[in-house]
């Protein structure tokens, strides 16, 4: 699977953030959020702006720590 279940399983498990809790702030089932987190299905380009958001409204610097990992920005 793709870059976006790395990225967020790297970020939620940095900040102590559960996938419930990013469930809650996106309004969607934590069932959606263990599929990414797990790599079983990719989001879709307009899940991963609201992954953004929702990481926002929990903890900014996660949302943009995931912005990076996600375009790889990380690398030298």
């Amino acid at each position: 699977m793709g870059k976006a279940g790395k990225a967020l399983r790297q970020v939620l498990e940095t900040y102590g953030i559960s996938q419930n809790r990013l469930a809650v702030a996106m309004g969607i089932a934590r069932s959606t959020v263990s599929h990414w987190f797990n790599e079983t299905r990719d989001p879709s380009a307009e899940a991963v702006t609201e992954i953004i958001e929702g990481l926002r409204q929990i903890e900014p610097a996660a949302a943009e720590e995931f912005i990076n990992l996600y375009l790889k920005r990380f690398q030298e």
